[in-house]
């Protein structure tokens, strides 16, 4: 399971890209968190944007991951 992980993180890390999801609302959370979900120009629940693959980016989305996730 491990190599079969590592491939999907290398294969996008050649892409340069990963998409990101925004699948649960900010309401009730902090402004912090919310200011995390808007800087990266999501706008609209469940809607998938597409960013460049850098440890920087995958940080951001590691910050909250109850409402954010990396679709392969």
């Amino acid at each position: 399971m491990l190599n079969k992980a590592m491939a999907k993180k290398t294969e996008n890390t050649k892409s340069g890209t990963i998409n990101i999801q925004y699948y649960k609302s900010t309401i009730g959370y902090s402004k912090k968190q919310k200011d995390i979900v808007r800087n990266l120009g999501i706008t609209k629940l469940n809607q998938t944007v597409t960013r460049i693959d850098s440890p920087g980016t995958r940080g951001i989305v590691k910050k909250v991951p109850h409402l954010l996730r990396i679709v392969e």
